[in-house]
C-alpha cells in the first residue's frame, strides 16, 4: 500500500510539472508569434480613435509636403504602370457612357 501511495504521489508530481511545463511553454509561443501581429491589429483599430486619426492626418500631410518638394514624385516604372491603368478606366468609362446613350 505504501509503495503505491508513493507511485500515485510520483505520478502526479510529474503530471503537475508537465502540465506546467507544457502552459510556459504556449504562452512563450503564443508571446512570441501572435503578440507582434496583434499590436498590428490594434493598431490599426486605433484609427478610430481622434488622436490616432490627427497623427495619420499629420504623417500623411508631411509626406506629401515632402514628395512636393522633389523633382519626380514617382518612379518611371510605376508611371507606366500609372498610366496604363489610366487608359483602362478611360477605355472603360468610355464603354459605360456609350451603353447609357
Amino acid at each position: 500500500m505504501n509503495k503505491n501511495d508513493n507511485n500515485y504521489k510520483s505520478f502526479f508530481i510529474k503530471l503537475i510539472s508537465i502540465s506546467f511545463a507544457i502552459i510556459i511553454i504556449i504562452n512563450i509561443v503564443f508571446n512570441l508569434t501572435l503578440a507582434d501581429r496583434l499590436d498590428k491589429i490594434d493598431k490599426i483599430f486605433s484609427i478610430y480613435e481622434l488622436n490616432e486619426r490627427k497623427n495619420l492626418k499629420d504623417k500623411l500631410l508631411n509626406d506629401i509636403e515632402k514628395s512636393l518638394d522633389k523633382d519626380e514624385i514617382i518612379n518611371k516604372e510605376d508611371k507606366v504602370i500609372i498610366l496604363k491603368l489610366f487608359k483602362k478606366l478611360k477605355k472603360e468609362f468610355k464603354e459605360i457612357e456609350l451603353s447609357e446613350k
